[in-house]
Order: structure tokens, then sequence, then C-alpha cells
């Protein structure tokens, strides 16, 4: 009876598709290609719009899904990216350069049913690439 009952109770859903206006393209330059790569992998978790599985329906897979977003943003949303200060700035973009050099982004969790999130070693040395010509412009704004 309380499985059913907590089918009834849907909490707001991360959805918004609109451009943010402190999305980091709006601080540094981002390629389509690389916009595409953090799309497919980052920005689920880490943007103020999820693509929500069928299986995000369910309760309390919702609630679980829900709160490891809202831990996720408050981590790193890329759609508040302009509001960081230029240390946080630059410290995001070193994170995530790590987290790609150790595999720790996306989360295995996240990989087990998000096989497009898997990147290619090209597509890492792109992202990695990208953040490194940011982080020289990120810089070079702030000293």
């Amino acid at each position: 009876m309380i499985i059913i009952a907590v089918q009834f109770y849907r909490p707001a859903q991360n959805s918004d598709l609109s451009v943010m206006p402190n999305h980091i393209s709006k601080v540094v330059t981002v390629s389509a290609q690389v916009n595409g790569i953090l799309k497919k992998a980052c920005y689920d978790c880490h943007s103020n719009n999820t693509n929500y599985p069928w299986y995000a329906q369910i309760q309390p897979v919702n609630w679980y899904i829900n709160q490891h977003i809202k831990v996720a943003k408050e981590q790193l949303n890329f759609d508040n990216f302009k509001d960081y200060t230029a240390r946080r700035r630059l410290n995001k973009l070193r994170a995530i350069e790590n987290s790609l050099e150790d595999g720790t982004m996306p989360i295995t969790s996240y990989l087990l049913i998000h096989k497009n999130a898997i990147l290619s070693k090209s597509e890492k040395e792109l992202v990695t690439a990208w953040i490194e010509v940011s982080r020289d412009s990120l810089e070079k704004v702030q000293f």
C-alpha cells in the first residue's frame, strides 16, 4: 500500500531547456564538439536540465536520482558557472580534468545504464585540451 502511495508524490524535476545566462559558455568558449561531450557525459547531473530515463518515474528511484543530482549540482553546475568566483572557476576546471584522468567521472553507476556517456580517449583528450585553453584564458583575466 505504501509503495503505491509514494508513487503519487512527485518532487520537482531538474528540467530547464533554455541556455542559462550564467552558463559556462558565457565565461569561456565552448566548441560544439566539447559541448556535445559535456551534454552526453555531464549535464544530466551537473546542469539545470536532466534527461530523465523511464525508470526515474518510479519511487523511490526518483528520490535517489534527484538527491544525486542535487549533490552533483552543488559541486559543479555548468549553468551557474558564471556565478563562481575566478578561483572557483579555475578549481572546477582542474577538478574536471582530474576526474577525467583518474576515471572518477562520469560515475560508474551512471555509466552502467548510460553507455553513451563512456568517453573515448580522443574525447577525453579534446575536453582536456579545452580545459587547458579555458584555464589559460581565465588566468589571464584574473591576473
